[in-house]
């Protein structure tokens, strides 16, 4: 027993539940609405043409359904440790630990790619080096995540509103133009309009971030999961008037060669000064955007490690800021080690492999403890049922899978490899525990 006790985490030191439905709502539209929007539009309408809006809604309804199943288990199971509870009382803890693993990774590498894309728009403006640049925001990020779980959501909303003011002016800026092209022209096709919802599917990781917060939350039973829903409801709404507007103004070819779509679709219209204007914004929405993964993931290790799937010191909590220090720490070091992990639009697939593959599960836990646990509490619980059976998840799954197909093979040979590393560490780690 002082073994134990020598190795948990900081004993009587929890989470602060400071947060309630506004900041957790503006915290999931800060993540959602991040980097994938401003980064990947022009990579998206070259695929889907001038339906690049038709991809987000596309992505939005498969989100959509995922969304609803993270609702219900958030409900049941407030923890930190979201997907890693949900899919261990449903299916066990081997296979827990490897979704557990799938969500930090696409966290590390997606705040690395995000935090490179902070860099280039930094670098442009200032001339400071790239790599610097991106080591230097995510030791400012690691730094308020330390600080406190108030003063992070405090930062994440004032970029937040920063980030949909971008939005909104160039929503604005279209307005005038609106009707100019055919929003139905598909260069590719279908199969393009499919691979581009694939892609941007990336522009919706975030959701199912804000169920982290719940152990930071007042009354998260019923808090995180209309949160949930208001975030990707507003983040959806203004994805399809953006791409409306933005195709609008300079065409679906011009958005395809735009390394800063938005930034170019401002100078078409307004000149110069817009252009910097929106790279400024740009810088806001992506730090908003790594401060939210890191946060996330650093929150799903602390919860790990508090049920020592991983090791007990990532579970330390600081006695003063009441926040998991050593899990932010290894979070943003794993996430300087990947700040070379190549072109934003491969690495946003890989993380989308690894939210695909967890989409599915999580679908699966959510009918899985319809059958084995029919009665236990469910403050949120989700609509259409034939008999037990919830007819909602079983179409997200396939919905997943559908999107899932569309990623190319190098993706998927990357993101297996991701798959059996994690199933790797769970049976190394399970063989230790039986062995002690």
């Amino acid at each position: 027993m002082a073994n134990e006790d020598r190795d948990a985490p900081t004993p009587g030191t929890k989470l602060r539940r400071e947060l309630g439905l506004p900041a957790v709502t503006l915290s999931g539209v800060g993540i959602i609405l991040g980097a994938g929007i401003y980064a990947l539009l022009g990579e998206a309408a070259g695929m889907a043409g001038n339906a690049v809006w038709l991809t987000f809604a596309v992505a939005a309804a498969i989100a959509g359904f995922s969304a609803l199943g993270y609702a219900e288990l958030s409900s049941m199971y407030p923890r930190a440790s979201a997907e890693f509870e949900y899919v261990r009382n449903a299916f066990g803890r081997r296979l827990a630990f490897v979704v557990g693993w799938l969500i930090i990774f696409s966290g590390i590498l997606g705040a690395a790619t995000v935090s490179l894309g902070f860099a280039g728009y930094f670098s442009d403006l200032v001339g400071f080096p790239r790599v610097p640049s991106a080591v230097l925001i995510i030791l400012v990020l690691a730094g308020i995540l330390f600080y406190g779980i108030k003063e992070t959501a405090r930062a994440a909303i004032a970029m937040t509103l920063i980030e949909v003011g971008g939005i909104v002016m160039v929503i604005l800026i279209g307005l005038p133009h609106l009707g100019r092209v055919d929003y139905f022209d598909m260069p590719l096709g279908v199969p393009g309009l499919l691979q581009a919802s694939a892609l941007v599917f990336f522009a919706y990781m975030g959701f199912e971030e804000m169920v982290k917060l719940s152990e930071e939350t007042r009354n998260p039973e019923r808090t995180i999961p209309i949160a949930l829903m208001i975030a990707l409801a507003v983040s959806v709404i203004l994805y399809i008037l953006v791409s409306l507007a933005a195709v609008s103004v300079v065409g679906w070819e011009q958005l395809a060669a735009s390394r800063a779509p938005f930034a170019d679709v401002a100078a078409v219209a307004l000149g110069p000064a817009a252009f910097t204007l929106i790279s400024i914004i740009a810088l806001f929405a992506t730090a908003n955007t790594a401060l939210l993964m890191m946060m996330a993931s650093s929150r799903i290790m602390y919860g790990m490690a508090s049920s020592f799937s991983l090791p007990p010191i990532l579970a330390r909590v600081h006695p003063r800021t009441r926040t998991p220090w050593t899990a932010i720490v290894a979070v943003a070091l794993a996430s300087i080690a990947f700040l070379f992990a190549g072109k934003i639009d491969f690495v946003a697939n890989v993380t989308n492999f690894t939210l695909f593959v967890t989409f599915a599960v999580i679908n699966a836990s959510v009918i899985l403890l319809r059958y084995r646990a029919p009665d236990a509490p469910r403050p949120f619980r989700i609509p259409g049922s034939i008999g037990r059976f919830p007819v909602i998840p079983a179409v997200g799954i396939a919905s997943t899978l559908l999107l899932l197909a569309q990623l190319e093979s190098l993706v998927l040979l990357v993101g297996g490899i991701v798959v059996v590393v994690g199933a790797a560490i769970a049976l190394v780690g399970e063989r230790r525990s039986a062995a002690a």
